[in-house]
């Protein structure tokens, strides 16, 4: 079994690809494969003189950064139990997860330190800074654990400098705790997803296997927040796994900061969450397709074909132009902008994963990736629809395999809910697969709202038609009392260009709504609409938090 271990893996990578560049803050500092090395081990005697415990939890607390990785896979090849924190969460919620999790040690940013308190977390022993590994706080001995003596005790340790040879990582059991992740989900409050060795091995060793076309020393950029397993898994530790060099965009990943890291890194893999994609399509590539000349000219089939290439070389460019593949996941991707990439044969394809699986479920590569789906069982996994007809009636996805957690952390009752005595687990997804394997999402079992004639209605798929409509930008469905209303944020960015007065909003968003109810079910119909002036809150993966938009139960 000694083949399946991710920490064997990590150690071969770094020893493989010892003088190439590892981990690079955007614009900043490089560090080797083996300045990551040395960096880790002497992490690991800072622990060790610490007293924290192989075993032990360690929070990792700040914005995505080299630091960041280098604590993290330090934490975890010193045989402790990584427990990535979001940078954006309140200070209340950070204390309880600390707390929760039963942390001993925090590798923090400063910016995140300021609103923490160490009396409102007894449990920890050691507090680092992520930005230079200075300590904050220690119930040890400070002056053990000043930087000069660590440094000292490494130099003692390998007098003749570190080699490659001198490596040798925590030996892991396949179900031992890895990575303690506490979820922020789009209808309920955040669990401790306890992720073991094997599911993180089973996910690197998958996208070994099936990305071919990634090769050390290529580049990659992260810009998902590496406290979420999405972008933990595919832009880090499958990079690493892989010799690449990872440049880490280190401040909040707007479009202009992410167009200028694909123009300068021209990344060979691009992972992405569908905001992102869409933004960039609805931004640049959508609004020349709509001019009334050139949508003459998309009538005319040379013309035609001869247009497309050219918007998709824009596109192309958009994102380095260097791209193998785009894999966008971790949210419901607009079948709007889904189809003009089909349209354009763009090298994209769409996952699906979540935290408890670490986080892939399925995926196919975009040559062989059916527009809809989101690919097949990934190696490893199998995927079950819970219904009598898995072709045609939507049923809950039910997984099982190796990518599978070990259960909620402390949460006997939520492990419970889910994992059923078969070894299959409840996704609390609803879907269905087609004769090749190929699986499609309809929605959320949470989601789904029971009509008051006993049929079954799919805000998501509403969502979806109202989203292309005038000047929307994003929207909920939810039923109240016996009626389904519409939760609206504008697009106010486009009702600003258009300039069009704000007050005309509710006007305008009544016209979009008598449109769709014209084009929906009758069991579908919107009763009512409520205008937002701010985008709703959303989860790391960009999903809306719905759970906070429900209304009150009446009486």
């Amino acid at each position: 079994m000694d083949n399946h271990r991710f920490l064997g893996l990590i150690e071969q990578s770094v020893q493989s690809h010892w003088k190439l560049p590892a981990f690079s803050d955007f614009k900043g500092t490089t560090f080797l494969f083996k300045d990551v090395a040395c960096h880790m081990e002497k992490f690991h005697i800072l622990l060790a003189e610490a007293g924290i415990k192989p075993e032990d939890k360690v929070a990792l607390i700040g914005r995505n950064s080299s630091n960041w990785a280098i604590c993290f896979f330090g934490i975890l090849t010193y045989g402790a139990v990584a427990v990535p924190i979001l940078h954006d969460f309140k200070s209340d919620i950070i204390h309880h997860i600390v707390n929760h999790s039963e942390a001993t040690a925090i590798m923090v940013s400063s910016s995140n330190w300021e609103s923490l308190d160490e009396q409102k977390m007894p449990a920890v022993r050691l507090i680092v800074r992520l930005e230079d590994f200075s300590l904050i706080y220690s119930k040890a001995d400070k002056e053990n654990l000043a930087k000069e003596r660590i440094d000292t005790l490494y130099a003692q340790k390998y007098p003749l400098g570190l080699t490659p040879k001198d490596l040798h990582y925590h030996r892991e059991q396949p179900d031992e705790l890895a990575v303690l992740n506490y979820t922020s989900g789009t209808t309920s409050l955040s669990k401790g997803v306890m992720i073991p060795y094997r599911s993180l091995w089973s996910n690197t060793q998958f996208a070994a296997d099936h990305l071919p076309f990634i090769k050390a020393g290529d580049n990659i950029v992260c810009m998902l927040p590496m406290a979420h397993m999405y972008g933990l898994a595919f832009e880090v530790l499958n990079s690493v796994n892989k010799g690449c060099h990872i440049h880490f965009i280190t401040r909040t990943p707007v479009p202009k900061i992410i167009s200028e890291a694909f123009t300068t890194i021209k990344p060979k893999l691009i992972l992405a969450v569908p905001l992102i994609i869409e933004k960039i399509i609805r931004g640049k590539i959508m609004p020349e397709l709509e001019k009334p000349m050139m949508r003459i000219l998309l009538k005319v089939p040379i013309v035609n074909n001869r247009i497309l290439r050219i918007v998709s070389e824009k596109m192309e460019a958009a994102f380095g132009g260097n791209f193998a593949e785009i894999i966008i996941g971790g949210a419901a991707f607009s079948k709007e902008v889904e189809q003009l990439m089909h349209r354009l044969r763009f090298r994209y394809t769409v996952g699906y994963g979540m935290t408890e699986c670490g986080p892939l479920i399925s995926y196919a590569q975009w040559d062989v990736f059916k527009m809809g789906s989101v690919g097949q069982a990934v190696d490893r996994m199998e995927i079950r629809i819970d219904s009598a007809d898995p072709e045609r009636q939507v049923g809950e996805i039910l997984v099982k395999g190796t990518n599978v957690m070990l259960g909620y952390y402390k949460n006997p009752e939520a492990t419970a809910a889910v994992m059923m005595d078969n070894g299959w687990m409840r996704t609390g997804d609803l879907g269905t697969i087609d004769q090749d394997g190929f699986l499609y999402i309809r929605g959320r079992c949470k989601t789904m709202i029971l009509g008051s004639n006993g049929q079954n209605i799919y805000p998501e798929e509403i969502e979806d038609r109202l989203n292309q409509m005038p000047y929307v930008g994003e929207s909920l469905i939810v039923m109240q009392g016996h009626k389904l209303n519409a939760l609206i944020h504008p697009n106010w960015e486009e009702v600003d260009k258009a300039n069009l007065p704000h007050s005309d909003m509710e006007k305008i968003m009544q016209a979009n709504i008598d449109q769709l109810n014209k084009e929906i079910p009758g069991h579908c119909r919107i009763s009512a609409i409520k205008l937002y002036q701010e985008e709703f809150e959303k989860t790391p993966k960009r999903s809306i938090k719905r759970y906070l938009y429900q209304p009150a139960e009446e009486d």
